[in-house]
């Protein structure tokens, strides 16, 4: 059997990082481990060159990033929702 190397298990990580966030009730916790997980998927893209799987990553860590900063200044000024 073939050794693992570093990326695949970066790879295979990212998989079950995003495939765990989306069994999440509660969507900050959904929210950060989809952004774990995608972003190591932008790093495991660039290291395989696969720069669509790096930058669509990056848009979807950007949009978690865009949605907990709103969810964290709504808990943060209540009255301003």
């Amino acid at each position: 059997m073939e050794d693992i190397n570093t990326v695949e298990i970066i790879g295979y990580f990212a998989s079950i990082m995003v495939a765990i966030s989306l069994m999440m009730k509660n969507i900050i916790w959904l929210r950060w481990l989809n952004f774990v997980g995608c972003t190591l998927f932008v790093i495991y893209g660039v290291f395989i060159s696969a720069w669509p799987v790096a930058g669509m990553n990056a848009f979807v860590a950007g949009i978690n990033i865009y949605h907990l900063i709103k969810i964290y200044r709504a808990k943060a000024n209540p009255t301003a929702a």
